[in-house]
């Protein structure tokens, strides 16, 4: 094994992850050797689980939930669109020993979007549903795309805040709580909460979703997540989950690991097919 190139993704929980069979497929299609695995680690373990990774030959790790805010921390070099997001999904080991720190989150959501379900993001009304690392890597994407406006919304309003502090001079971006959304509707809503991971939805009002909307969840399940239920049932043109945007942003990192780039759409195609 020690001749195979290894990576791993991290998190908690993990053991749902489909991203070692999609490196599994990006490797057969591409005819890469390499062996990816999934990594249940805790926040607190995070550190010591990355140093021990490297140190023992890793050459990359993906890092999901809730770990994009530490592993941004702990990247000695950082692409500027990480820098930005001050999240990171994808960690790779540099020739000289160091670690590049990136985001790959924001344009595996808006290739999906755009180039997979033709959704349009131009002059669109976005909400985006939670504040926390999964935010914080899309943000900056979605607004390079020329809504008319993006709103942050959370259950905490002042971490809403601080993302809008962050991130307004490259567009139109406020923040509110959960019950104020009860006035306003929205062409696109991105739930970015891990509340479908508990099967639990934020109190979202009736009139949210503006006539010919669609929902977009960033997680994803082999059956309807909770929030896509939801958008469903309040007549989405398109309500979808956050599978086609894994497999856009593991082919994002693949390309950084490896420097090829891999064609998603058999592969998203083929993973659809497998959780029906």
């Amino acid at each position: 094994m020690s001749s195979i190139d290894r990576y791993a993704v991290f998190g908690q929980p993990i053991s749902h992850s489909k991203s070692p069979r999609i490196h599994q497929l990006f490797a057969e299609q591409t005819g890469q050797c390499l062996h990816y695995s999934a990594l249940e680690v805790p926040a607190e373990q995070f550190t010591d689980a990355v140093t021990s990774f490297f140190a023992n030959g890793g050459k990359g790790l993906n890092c999901t939930v809730p770990l994009k805010e530490l592993a941004w921390a702990y990247a000695g070099l950082k692409t500027e669109r990480a820098q930005r997001a001050k999240a990171v999904n994808t960690l790779a080991l540099q020739e000289d020993g160091s670690i590049l720190g990136d985001n790959t989150d924001g344009i595996g959501l808006v290739t999906d979007l755009i180039g997979n379900h033709a959704i349009n993001l131009s002059g669109r009304r976005i909400l985006i549903l939670g504040a926390g690392g999964a935010s914080r890597g899309i943000i900056s994407p979605l607004l390079a795309e020329a809504p008319e406006s993006i709103v942050i919304a959370n259950r905490t309003i002042a971490k809403a805040q601080q993302l809008v502090g962050e991130f307004s001079e490259q567009g139109k971006l406020s923040a509110c709580g959960f019950n104020e959304l009860n006035t306003q509707s929205f062409d696109l809503i991105i739930n970015a909460t891990s509340s479908s991971l508990t099967d639990d939805l934020p109190p979202l009002a009736k009139d949210l979703l503006a006539n010919q909307g669609s929902c977009y969840d960033l997680a994803y399940s082999n059956k309807a997540t909770v929030f896509v239920r939801w958008g469903l049932e309040h007549n989405a043109l398109k309500s979808v989950d956050g599978l086609g945007m894994l497999v856009e942003q593991a082919a994002e990192a693949f390309y950084i690991w490896r420097g090829v780039r891999p064609i998603t759409a058999p592969i998203i195609d083929l993973l659809n097919t497998e959780r029906h």
